[in-house]
C-alpha cells in the first residue's frame, strides 16, 4: 500500500465517479440496516429526543439578555433568539426571535447551518453572523442587526472560508480571510490579520501581522473592557503551539514571553497561564496568574491558582466580575472552587457540592458587569440541573432536564485497567448493577477518543440511553492517554511514535471488561469519531478478536496522507509529519488503511462520514472501505451528503445517522430483551 494508492480517486470528493461509488455503498448500507424494524423505531425515538421541547434552552448572557440557538420538530434549521433573566426562571419564556434560519435558508435557496454570532460589545446592537454551507467548517460571514432583526445592507460580508473576525468598534473588525494567493496557510486557514473598515476592500486592509505558509494560523482579537482596550494577535505555528503578541497603539508586536505550548490569555490587570511543561519552577497543568504590566516590565511573580498532582487536573476555569470559577478533576471526578483576589493573595472555597461520579460545568458567566453564574450539573444517569446564582449568596434550582430513558436497575462505576507498559487507566461503566446475575455477560458499547488533550467526563445522554442503556445495554468511556484527565503528562504519553500507547490503554479496558464478566469479546462494540475514528481503525487492526463491531464516523485512517487533506496539516503536532523520514516509521506502523490484510478476520465494520466534511476528509473513510472490500472483507459504508465533520446538519439526519450505527451494533452484538 505504500508504493501505489489505487483508490486516490475516492479523495476527488464531488468527482462523478467517487459519487457514483458512494451511492453504491449507501444503497448496500440501507437495504442491510434500514429494513431492520429497529432502525425505523430507533430512529423516531431520537429523533423524538433531539426534537424534545423540554430539554434545557442554555443561553451565553450580552448585557440585558440572555442569547440562545434553538432547534427543534418545527424548526429544523433553528432560530437564534434571546431572552430576559426574569422570563428565562419561567417553565415557558417569551422569546425574541433574531434570525430564523429555517425561513432565511428557504428565501436564499441554500442548505444554511447555523455557526455562531459575534456580538458587539459593549452596545450589543450588531452581530457577525456566521453561516455554514450544510454544515461545513468554512462559513459566510454576515453582519446583522441585532436591533432590526435583518442583515445590514452594505455591510460587513466575507465570502465563504474558515474565517477569523472580530469587532474593533462599530466601523472596524480583525479579518482573517481567504483574499486571494497567498492569503491562507497549508491548513486552510488565514495568514494574515488586517485591519478592515467599514465601506472599504478587505483586500486592502491594512495588514496588521502575517505568519509562514506552514504556520497553522493568524489571529487578531481587541480587548474593549473598559481601562483596558488592548489589542493582542497570535501566530500558531501548530496545533500545540503559539505565540502572543500585544499589537500596540503604534503598530509595534510585544511578545508576551510565555513558553509556546502553554496557554495564555490577558484578563484585566492579570496574564493568566496553563504551562503545559514545567516552567518557572512551577509543574506542568497549573494555572498562574501575574500582574499583566509587571510581567511586561520582567517581573515573573506568580499567583498559583492550581497545582495539579498525580491524581488531579484542571478541568477549566471561567471569569465572573470580582472572582474566578475553578474546575478540576480528581480521577476524573469535578470539584469546583470560587477564587477571589485580594491584598493578602487569592482566597478560595468551595462553590457547590458535585455527586459522585458526576460532572459539574460553568456554563455562563458576567465577566463584565456582575458575579453571576449558570452552573449545569449531570451524569450518566443523571439528568442536567441548571442552577443560577451569585457568588457570595444564595443559589436557586432554575431548569431541570427531564428524564428521557428508563434507568430502573441500571448503576454508574468506575474502575481501573492496566495497560501494556502498567498505567492506571480509568473508565466509567453504566448499566446494569449486576450484569452477571442476569444470567450471563451482556451486550456493551465502548467509547474512546484519546487525543487532543480531550477530557471525557460523565454525561447525560438520551440518545445513548434510549438507544443503547434501555435496551439491555452497558456503555463504556474510556479515559485513556491522549486525553487530558490527568493533565498535560496524559496528553503527551501518546503523542507521535508513542500514538501506541493510546490504543494499548484502550485495548486494555476492553480486556478489562471481559475479565470482570461485563461482556464478552462478541458482545462487546467499541464507537468512536474523528481522532476517535483513527482508534476505531487502530483497533479493527490491532486487535479485531476483542470486538465484536465497530463503528468509526467521520475517521481519521490514512496517517501517509492526512496532512496533505484538508486540514490535516494542522494535527503534525499530534501525530507527527509523514514527509519526515522519522517519523514515517510510526505513521505507516499506525495507520489502518496501510495495514489492512486479507488473511485475517475482522469484525463487523461500519464506516461514517460526510461529503460536506471538510476538516477530516471523506476519503479516509471511503478509501478503507474500498481497500477492505478489494481485500474480500465485508464492510458497510455509509456518507452523508451534508453535515459536515459532525456528520448531520440537521436533527432529522443526526437521528437517521445515530439510527444506523445502532441498528448496526444490535444487529451483531445480539438482539436486546423483548
Amino acid at each position: 500500500m505504500t508504493a501505489e494508492d489505487r483508490f486516490l480517486w475516492l479523495e476527488d470528493v464531488e468527482g462523478e465517479a467517487a459519487l457514483a461509488w458512494v451511492g453504491e455503498r449507501n444503497a448496500e448500507t440501507a437495504a442491510e440496516l434500514t429494513r431492520d424494524p429497529r432502525f425505523e423505531e430507533l430512529r423516531d425515538e431520537l429523533r423524538e429526543v433531539l426534537d424534545d421541547a423540554d430539554r434545557i434552552p442554555y443561553t451565553v448572557r450580552r448585557g440585558a439578555f440572555l442569547y440562545n440557538f434553538w432547534r427543534d420538530a418545527d424548526r429544523p434549521k433553528g432560530v437564534w433568539r434571546r431572552t430576559t433573566l426574569e422570563q428565562y426562571r419561567k417553565d415557558d419564556p417569551a422569546w425574541e426571535v433574531l434570525l430564523d434560519v429555517d425561513a432565511f435558508a428557504a428565501a436564499e435557496g441554500e442548505e444554511w447551518v447555523w455557526a455562531g454570532a459575534r456580538v458587539r460589545y459593549p452596545d450589543y446592537r450588531r452581530a457577525l453572523v456566521q453561516l455554514s454551507r450544510d454544515g461545513s467548517d468554512a462559513v459566510v460571514i454576515r453582519e446583522f442587526d441585532v436591533e432590526e432583526r435583518a442583515f445590514v445592507e452594505g455591510g460587513f460580508e466575507v465570502a465563504e472560508a474558515k474565517t477569523r473576525i472580530g469587532w474593533i468598534d462599530e466601523d472596524t473588525v480583525f479579518l482573517g480571510a481567504d483574499l486571494g494567493p497567498g492569503s491562507l496557510t497549508a491548513s486552510g486557514y488565514p495568514r494574515t490579520v488586517r485591519r478592515w473598515r467599514r465601506g472599504t476592500d478587505p483586500a486592502d486592509a491594512e495588514v496588521v501581522f502575517e505568519v509562514e505558509a506552514g504556520d497553522v494560523s493568524a489571529s487578531g482579537w481587541h480587548d474593549a473592557t473598559p481601562g483596558y482596550e488592548r489589542d493582542f494577535v497570535s501566530r500558531c505555528s501548530d496545533f500545540f503551539h503559539d505565540e502572543l503578541h500585544l499589537l500596540t497603539a503604534d503598530g509595534r508586536l510585544v511578545k508576551i514571553e510565555v513558553p509556546d505550548d502553554a496557554g495564555k490569555y490577558a484578563h484585566r490587570q492579570w496574564l493568566i497561564v496553563t504551562p503545559k511543561t514545567p516552567w518557572l519552577g512551577h509543574p506542568a497543568g497549573s494555572l498562574l496568574a501575574f500582574d499583566f504590566d509587571a510581567f511586561l516590565d520582567g517581573d515573573r511573580t506568580a499567583h498559583v491558582l492550581f497545582a495539579p498532582d498525580e491524581r488531579t487536573a484542571l478541568a477549566g476555569h471561567s471569569w465572573t466580575r470580582h472572582h474566578l470559577v475553578l474546575e478540576t478533576l480528581a480521577d476524573v471526578a469535578t470539584r469546583i472552587e470560587v477564587l477571589t483576589p485580594g491584598s493578602d493573595g487569592w482566597g478560595r472555597r468551595p462553590l457547590a457540592d458535585v455527586p459522585p461520579l458526576s460532572c459539574a460545568t460553568v456554563t455562563d458567566t458576567d465577566p463584565d458587569l456582575c458575579d453571576e453564574y449558570f452552573l449545569n450539573v449531570d451524569g450518566f444517569l443523571q439528568p442536567s440541573t441548571l442552577t443560577y446564582g451569585h457568588i457570595g449568596g444564595d443559589a436557586e434550582p432554575l431548569k431541570q432536564a427531564p428524564t428521557r430513558f428508563d434507568a430502573r436497575g441500571l448503576s454508574v462505576r468506575q474502575f481501573f485497567a492496566t495497560s501494556a507498559d502498567g498505567t492506571r487507566v480509568p473508565y466509567f461503566v453504566v448499566g446494569p448493577a449486576d450484569p452477571i446475575g442476569q444470567g450471563r455477560p451482556g451486550p456493551a458499547l465502548l467509547y474512546g477518543y484519546g487525543g487532543f488533550r480531550d477530557q471525557q467526563t460523565p454525561y447525560y445522554s438520551p440518545l445513548t440511553g434510549r438507544a443503547w442503556l434501555a435496551r439491555g445495554g452497558t456503555y463504556v468511556v474510556a479515559n485513556i492517554r491522549g486525553g487530558a484527565e490527568y493533565g498535560p503528562a496524559w496528553h503527551r504519553a501518546a503523542l507521535g511514535a508513542n500514538r501506541v500507547r493510546a490504543f494499548e490503554d484502550f485495548a486494555a479496558v476492553a480486556a478489562d471488561l471481559t475479565a470482570r464478566g461485563i461482556t464478552t469479546p462478541d458482545r462487546l462494540g467499541i464507537t468512536g469519531a474523528s481522532n476517535g475514528g483513527l482508534l476505531m481503525g487502530a483497533m479493527l487492526v490491532r486487535y479485531p478478536e476483542l470486538f465484536g463491531a465497530v463503528v468509526a464516523k467521520v475517521p481519521l485512517l490514512d496517517m501517509l496522507r492526512y496532512h496533505r487533506l484538508l486540514a490535516g496539516a494542522s494535527w503534525i503536532a499530534e501525530y507527527g509529519d509523514p514527509d519526515d523520514e522519522g517519523d514515517r516509521r510510526h505513521l505507516e506502523a499506525i495507520s489502518p488503511y496501510h495495514n489492512l490484510c486479507a488473511d485475517r478476520p475482522y469484525p463487523p465494520l461500519l464506516l461514517m462520514t460526510s461529503t460536506r466534511d471538510d476538516r477530516v476528509h471523506p476519503g479516509h473513510a471511503r478509501k478503507t472501505a474500498a481497500r477492505l472490500r478489494e481485500l474480500g472483507h465485508r464492510v458497510l459504508f455509509h456518507e452523508n451528503t451534508g453535515g459536515g465533520h459532525g456528520g448531520a446538519s440537521d436533527n432529522e439526519q443526526a437521528a437517521a445517522n445515530h439510527a444506523l450505527a445502532y441498528t448496526f451494533l444490535w444487529q451483531n452484538l445480539g438482539a436486546h430483551p423483548s
